[in-house]
């Protein structure tokens, strides 16, 4: 997995930036109900979709939380609330305080189904009854967009995806969450370039391909031989699910 200190820096200029902030804020908040006042962003991360998640309906309150120690005092300089260090298996709050909890690109890196099943029953607890949890699924698979480079890239080695759809609604229904919705968003700046896809392959984004393996060597001949080495292809669409705790009695 990534170092999210190291990668603290440079975070919003390779994710898109304010773009794609902008489109995921936009998309979990049409999920949202109406009288959300009190909302955990579960690993935050730098804080740009946090920030504009507080920019929306009136009187909403932002909690972040984030295991990176970076992250979390870069999100504390942008967002209109608290900002803690914490692990989403383990959340530093009582039952039931928020209305709402969001874990935006977070399933996708967990090292097993233990950890996925461990963050939904924290997220589930930190609900209280009528509150809903929305969390991105199938981010990896979203990035193939049937483009000429992810043909080259088609033999290299995947980590399992631990937040496919369909476990996600499973893990969510042991925990008492009924499913509630679904939204798509664009992936605003992500579309991968020839030569943008070589350089990451190089400084080990590929977190099953380490840098100087053979076949890393073998892709990077194969992608520098396409056309249109400056030119992005086409930009992932993100997939939200939005689940709801039943109202009490």
């Amino acid at each position: 997995m990534l170092d999210y200190d190291e990668e603290a820096d440079a975070y919003d200029a390779t994710r898109g930036g304010e773009p794609r902030a902008a489109a995921a804020a936009a998309a979990v908040t049409g999920l949202l109900p109406e009288d959300t006042r009190t909302l955990l962003d579960v690993a935050c991360g730098t804080g740009t979709v946090s920030r504009r998640l507080a920019a929306g309906p009136p009187g909403l309150r932002i909690t972040g939380v984030d295991a990176a120690p970076r992250m979390t005092r870069m999100a504390a300089k942008r967002i209109p609330g608290a900002v803690v260090l914490g692990d989403s298996r383990r959340l530093p709050f009582p039952d039931g305080r928020f209305d709402a909890v969001t874990s935006v690109w977070l399933l996708h890196l967990a090292e097993g189904p233990d950890d996925v099943r461990a963050t939904v029953a924290e997220c589930a607890r930190m609900l209280r009854p009528g509150g809903v949890y929305v969390t991105t699924v199938d981010k990896s698979a979203a990035h193939d967009v049937g483009s000429d480079i992810d043909a080259v890239l088609a033999p290299r080695p995947r980590r399992p995806a631990q937040d496919r759809a369909g476990h996600v609604e499973s893990y969510a229904v042991e925990h008492g969450l009924l499913p509630a919705g679904r939204a798509r968003f664009r992936g605003h700046g992500q579309g991968r370039s020839p030569r943008s896809t070589v350089a990451d392959l190089r400084r080990g984004w590929f977190t099953r391909l380490a840098p100087d393996d053979p076949l890393t060597a073998h892709l990077i001949a194969r992608l520098e031989r396409l056309p249109d080495q400056e030119v992005p292809r086409g930009e992932p669409e993100f997939t939200l699910l939005a689940f709801r705790k039943p109202p009490a009695g």
